[in-house]
This record gives structure tokens, C-alpha cells and sequence, in this order.
């Protein structure tokens, strides 16, 4: 079998690579500045990914669709697992430890790229009539969002599990459902928010809420991050002058604030070239839906990872400048930390398999 076969090549999908590629770049320089060991972490997590991009894009995933569902339970049952015999760390239980390599991993991390295959793969068999899905369909593709959802929110994880959900029925929303059931859904969530906020949550996550809305005046961490912004100017300091950052006012510069030391260092002119990149990588995701209208894996795997990274990313940055409750999601791709990053490569690694494989029973020298 001929892994390199130029019309393979020829399918891959260049122009997300060229959009990444500034992400990660920016961000090693930002995390460098002020971090040398984290720097280092970076470059190791920055190496395994690309091998664990290697060998996912050689997966024969357009073969073996079957198998997603096979995944999707798996997942779930990691999620179960974490119910059962999860590793509790600062007040939540969302890792499994692994035994005798002495590691834990996150299963609603693991779940999100299979998730939205499970989708796709779902979509694909059912596909969507001309008016849209009808309640019956609804209800069907509901059932496999909301488990994710439920269990995830139970460990407790409301931020990641919030994602999933609006990733899910973001996806139904763009392929296709009756307005009149959207209609529906908002005159029930209207009705029924009260009674969710009063027993659907839990109490620390209600005081986040309320501190949000009722706060005179934000958390120490938002404050320090909106005085980094706010110190960046039009177009920010040099890095020894970035004194929020460097003398440590800021905290967690490199993960979840990374977002305030960018501002901080290139000012009003580097928040909006970030954003610029990543509002061209999310149409570009989202572009792919016209280039394979028949092909319901590619377009929902696209639209999905497309809604998860706007999704993180505004969050994220929201959060920073204090008009969200600060929640740990991470800015996609960039942030320092191995999991989500490793998370996101896998991700664009199936997208692009499922774009470059998409062809390839036309392959008549391809060996079998």
C-alpha cells in the first residue's frame, strides 16, 4: 500500500495547516517569554502530537466507519468509569488514573473528537429531508448528545459538558431540523431556567453565576488580566516591560490568561490579528460544507470542530476580559498544556484522513 500516494497528497488539506501553524508558533513564543521550563514541556507535547498526527491521518478510518459507534461507547463507559473509580483533584472527579505507568487521563477530553463522528457517522445514515429533521429524528440524535452531556456535567465539568451540548445541537441547527422544534426547545428553556438554576446546579457553580452578574467588581484574577489588557495599548510593550506578566501579577499567564499577556505584550493590534486567525480557520471549517454536500461525515466533522474551537475561543476570551464567569477552557491551541492540544491535533488529524481518503475507492492503483 503506496501511504504516499500522490493523489492522497493532492486531497490533503493545506490551507488548515497554514492556519494552525501561526497559532502554535505565537503561542511556543509567548509561553518562551515567560516560561522556559514550560517552553520545553511545550516542545515535548508539541513532538508527540505530530506523531500521534501521523499515525491517526494513516488510520483507515473511510474503511472502518462501522467502528465509530464501537468508539462512541467506549467513551461513555470511560465517562461511567470516572463515576465509579475517578481520581478526584481540586474538588472534581474528571480523571481515570491509568495503572502502572502512574498518568491519568480526561475521558470528556478523549470523548469530544469521537462525539462528533458519532454524528457524522449517525447523519450520514439518516439523512436529512428537505424541510428538516422532524421530532422523531430530533429525538433520536438527542439521545446521543445528552448522554455525553450528563455525564460529564455530573463529575462536575458544566463548562466542557456545555460545549458538547451546544457542539451537538449546533450541528442539527446547520444540517438541518423543523424551525417550529427550535421554537419549542426556546419556549421550554425560557419556562424551565428558574427550576434549572435552582436544582439543575450545583452550589458553587450558582455562586460563580451570581458573582458574575451581581459582583461590584471582578475576581482578583479577571482584574489583574483586564490591567494587563488594558496596559497592552494600541499595539503593547516589549517583554521586560510587560510587567503584569513578568513580575507575576497575572496569574496563570500561559494556560487560561494566556490571552491578557498577548494583549498585554502586542496590545490592541495582537488581540485582533489572533482573532483574525481564528475566525479564518472556523470559515474555513465551516466552508468545507459546500465542497462535499454529500458527504455528511466530512461536512458535521467540520462543522463540529469548527463550533469547538469558536466555542473555546470565545469563552476563553470572554472570560478574560470579564464577561464570562471564569471557567477552565482553555484557548484552543494555544494555551500551554499537552491534553487539550494533543486533543485538537487528533481532531484535525481525522478531518483531514476523512478529506483525503474521501476518494479513495477511485484509486484504481491503490492497493487493497
Amino acid at each position: 500500500m503506496r501511504l504516499l500516494d500522490k493523489r492522497i497528497i493532492s486531497h490533503f488539506d493545506f490551507l488548515l495547516i497554514i492556519f494552525v501553524l501561526p497559532l502554535i508558533a505565537l503561542s511556543y513564543h509567548l509561553i518562551s517569554e515567560t516560561n522556559e521550563s514550560l517552553a520545553n514541556k511545550q516542545l515535548m507535547y508539541y513532538s508527540l502530537s505530530l506523531v500521534v498526527f501521523v499515525i491517526v491521518f494513516f488510520l483507515p478510518i473511510r474503511r472502518r466507519l462501522r467502528i465509530i459507534p464501537f468508539l462512541y461507547w467506549i467513551g461513555i463507559a470511560l465517562l461511567v468509569a470516572v463515576e465509579l473509580f475517578g481520581v478526584v483533584k481540586l474538588g472534581a472527579k474528571r480523571w481515570i488514573e491509568l495503572p502502572f505507568i502512574n498518568t491519568t487521563i480526561q475521558p470528556s477530553e478523549l470523548i469530544k473528537p469521537i462525539f462528533i463522528l458519532m454524528l457524522g457517522y449517525l447523519i450520514q445514515l439518516r439523512q436529512p429531508p428537505e424541510k428538516g429533521y422532524g421530532v422523531k429524528d430530533f429525538i433520536y440524535f438527542s439521545f446521543y448528545i445528552l448522554l455525553p452531556f450528563i455525564l460529564v456535567a455530573k463529575e462536575p465539568d458544566l463548562g466542557t459538558a456545555l460545549v458538547l451540548l451546544l457542539v451537538g445541537y449546533g450541528i442539527l441547527f446547520l444540517v438541518g431540523v423543523n424551525w417550529k422544534i427550535w421554537a419549542f426547545i426556546i419556549i421550554v428553556l425560557g419556562i424551565t431556567s428558574p427550576f434549572i438554576y435552582t436544582y439543575g446546579i450545583k452550589d458553587y457553580q450558582k455562586k460563580r453565576i451570581h458573582d458574575f452578574i451581581v459582583a461590584e467588581k471582578p475576581s482578583y484574577h479577571v482584574q489583574q488580566s483586564i490591567i494587563a489588557i488594558g496596559s497592552g495599548g494600541f499595539s503593547g510593550k516589549e517583554s521586560d516591560e510587560a510587567t503584569q506578566t513578568q513580575l507575576k501579577f497575572l496569574p496563570i499567564s500561559t494556560s487560561d490568561f494566556i490571552f491578557a499577556y498577548l494583549v498585554e505584550r502586542y496590545g490592541f493590534l495582537g488581540a485582533i490579528g489572533l482573532i483574525v486567525l481564528y475566525t479564518l480557520l472556523i470559515l474555513h471549517l465551516l466552508s468545507i460544507n459546500y465542497f462535499f454536500k454529500d458527504d455528511y461525515v466530512v461536512k458535521v466533522f467540520a462543522s463540529g470542530l469548527a463550533l469547538l474551537i469558536f466555542l473555546n475561543m470565545s469563552v476563553n476570551i470572554l472570560m478574560v476580559i470579564g464577561f464570562a464567569p471564569v471557567v477552565g477552557i482553555p484557548l484552543p491551541l494555544f494555551s500551554y498544556g499537552g491534553s487539550s492540544f494533543i486533543n485538537f491535533i487528533i481532531t484535525f488529524a481525522i478531518l483531514e484522513n476523512l478529506i483525503a481518503f474521501r476518494y479513495l475507492d477511485m484509486y484504481s492503483s491503490y492497493d487493497r
